[in-house]
């Protein structure tokens, strides 16, 4: 059995961009986070203190994401990589990042997995 935990279509408010109109102030991101679970986890019991918290990887990435400018999705994509594979029971995380509103026409993002 596989075990997942995602968090989609996150927006949220970044500093980011390397042109000097986006250092101006904060961009809309749009976060999507999807973990694979570990086979040796517990069984949970109906407890959350059994399970992997989401209120730890949302409240994290609103951390980075308040943390810093970022030149770069791909350095914002790499600091939630971190931030999800140091949760116990992670041994996968996939995430990627969209800026909606570079262009009216299309979406561009970044998206990086990473296993433990």
């Amino acid at each position: 059995m596989q075990r997942r935990i995602f968090i989609r279509d996150f927006r949220l408010k970044v500093s980011i961009g390397i042109h000097d109109f986006e250092k101006e102030g904060p961009q809309t991101v749009v976060v999507n986070v999807d973990l694979l679970l570990g086979q040796e986890a517990k069984a949970h019991n109906d407890r959350i203190a059994n399970v992997l918290n989401y209120d730890v990887v949302h409240d994290g990435i609103v951390a980075l994401a308040g943390s810093r400018h970022f030149n770069l999705q791909e350095t914002l994509v790499d600091a939630i990589l971190d931030l999800c594979l140091d949760q116990p029971g992670v041994v996968e995380a996939r995430v990627s990042t969209e800026k909606p509103d570079v262009y009216k026409d299309c979406r561009v993002g970044y998206e990086a997995v990473r296993r433990r």
